[in-house]
């Protein structure tokens, strides 16, 4: 199958979304967990690094995965590759 012009366009947006979602979920990950002791002096409702750690990151990674979904869902609309009726 030869990939066409459209095929290499909806495939470079959607590698640029990924990449971008990821570079999120490696700070939300690696970056927090490293700075944890620096986090833990602010304050917020607790221990900055230690919310981030119990349940901020997942948080983050819900949201990440519902806006992946719906970016998907209307870039696929717009290339006409979607799989079926939306509700």
């Amino acid at each position: 199958m030869q990939l066409t012009e459209k095929h290499k366009q909806y495939w470079n947006i959607n590698l640029k979304i990924s990449s971008f979602l990821l570079a999120i979920w490696f700070i939300s990950t690696f970056v927090m967990g490293w700075f944890a002791r620096e986090l833990n002096e602010i304050t917020i409702i607790g221990p900055l690094g230690f919310y981030m750690s119990a349940q901020g990151s997942l948080i983050i990674y819900v949201a990440i995965i519902w806006y992946y979904a719906h970016y998907m869902n209307k870039l696929d609309l717009e290339y006409g590759v979607h799989e079926g009726e939306l509700d």
